[in-house]
């Protein structure tokens, strides 16, 4: 008998322990992001980016390819008699050449190989550059999807206090039924605009979860605030900043460096390569004298030397294509330039113009909103209005809370594409600490 409750017991512990297991994993697999994390995850683990940054590898093989030498070349005749009848001439050649490249044609290679792998890592840059303000959209963007379904929640609890009221009121004979009725069809509209509301929650939730390279079974979520910390930089200072950071100008000042080390290798590949060699041949061959035949054998050294005629062929394709490379990225470099400088205008007035909306709603209309219905939801308790007042203040007070929400998203959006165009992180959000 007590072999068996032992016996069950380890049953037990074993169960337990399995239990606390599968807890310990679903823990494990579950992470909460806010901005800051979900961009540093998104950065290591994004598909697009990681396989980009694969592609490097690709450069760096031209690398090691522009840095080796030619092959030598081995060489090796020989030729008998036997067929024709003079079995003892025969001769044997050995031969080695190599290639010796000219006017540092090796060094111009690597110079061209090593921008051309300056210019990928500024692309790949550039593309941590979007991929950042990519996932912090689509972060807001399920943000005030999140908080705009609060807002439905806290309607839908307004208009349930004002149906209570209604019915309290519709027992003791102080209003008709119509107006509960009105209440118990505000109830069922504010229902109606969460479900609109969670309708935005999926779909921004799957685009976040495939930037940070997640799969839609993966345990995630996220938190954070659309409030901001106080901006304060010039226009001209992120101009400055712009065109000091931006990785697609650095790829593009890359390009052009690149450019020049191609027009130098292609002037220099107009001089041909000499080709040296050293031969050995031996030759046995037989003399016939006085009807007598006499073998003779001889081991001759030889040195070769080949240099092409740059005739017809002096790299002029080359050259012009070279040349057409270098004037194309100078000329997109100035484009870019000042397209930069455009996006950065732009940027900084939406984020100004998003500033002010956002600075009427706070000072101006949020905290007097909250204040008026409670005056008129008491009015209407007391009598003092009717239902038709408490229902328009309740629709204004959800209506400009959903402004509210959508001017702090867009100054958020304004934020992020500002910091975007200018390349750096530009503030500290209020919650998180975060960048």
């Amino acid at each position: 008998m007590k072999r068996t409750i032992t016996t069950a017991g380890a049953v037990c512990l074993f169960l337990a322990a399995g239990a606390l297991a599968n807890v310990s994993s679903v823990s494990a697999e579950e992470r909460n992001f806010n901005a800051l994390q979900a961009v540093e995850f998104a950065l290591q683990n994004n598909g697009e980016l990681k396989a980009l940054r694969e592609e490097k590898g690709i450069r760096e093989a031209g690398k090691i390819k522009a840095g080796l030498f030619p092959n030598p070349v081995l060489e090796m005749d020989g030729t008998t008699g036997e067929i024709t009848g003079s079995r003892f001439e025969n001769t044997v050649s050995v031969g080695i050449s190599q290639e010796l490249l000219t006017a540092g044609k090796r060094g111009k290679r690597l110079k061209v190989a090593e921008k051309d792998i300056e210019s990928f890592d500024r692309q790949v840059d550039n593309s941590v550059r979007i991929l950042r303000e990519e996932v912090k959209t689509t972060f807001y963007d399920l943000l005030l999807a999140e908080k705009k379904v609060e807002l439905a929640e806290r309607s839908i609890t307004l208009n349930n206090q004002l149906f209570d009221v209604t019915k309290q009121r519709f027992e003791v004979g102080d209003i008709p039924e119509l107006e509960v009725n009105l209440a118990r069809v505000e109830v069922s509209r504010s229902q109606g605009r969460k479900v609109e509301a969670e309708r935005e929650l999926s779909p921004a939730k799957a685009r976040l979860l495939a930037l940070l390279g997640l799969s839609s079974d993966d345990s995630a979520t996220f938190s954070g605030t659309l409030e901001m910390a106080t901006f304060a930089k010039n226009l001209e200072d992120l101009k400055v900043l712009a065109l000091k950071k931006r990785p697609d100008l650095k790829a593009l000042e890359a390009e052009k460096a690149k450019g020049e080390a191609e027009v130098t290798l292609a002037l220099a590949e107009r001089i041909p390569n000499v080709t040296l060699g050293l031969g050995y041949q031996r030759e046995n061959s037989a003399i016939d004298f006085s009807g007598e035949e006499i073998k003779t054998r001889d081991n001759l050294l030889g040195l070769k030397i080949s240099i092409p005629i740059p005739l017809f062929d002096r790299n002029q394709p080359g050259i012009m294509e070279a040349k057409a490379r270098k004037a194309s990225a100078e000329y997109r470099a100035l484009y870019v330039r000042n397209v930069v400088e455009r996006d950065v205008e732009s940027a900084y007035a939406k984020l100004t113009a998003a500033d002010k909306s956002l600075t009427i709603y706070e000072k101006d209309i949020i905290p007097q909103l909250e204040e008026n219905l409670k005056l008129v939801q008491e009015a209407y308790r007391l009598g003092e209005v009717g239902i038709l007042t408490v229902i328009e203040e309740q629709k204004k007070f959800f209506e400009v809370n959903d402004g509210y929400l959508t001017a702090l998203y867009n100054r958020q959006g304004a934020l992020v594409k500002l910091e975007s165009v200018v390349g750096v992180d530009l503030t500290i959000e209020i919650t998180g600490g975060e960048k």
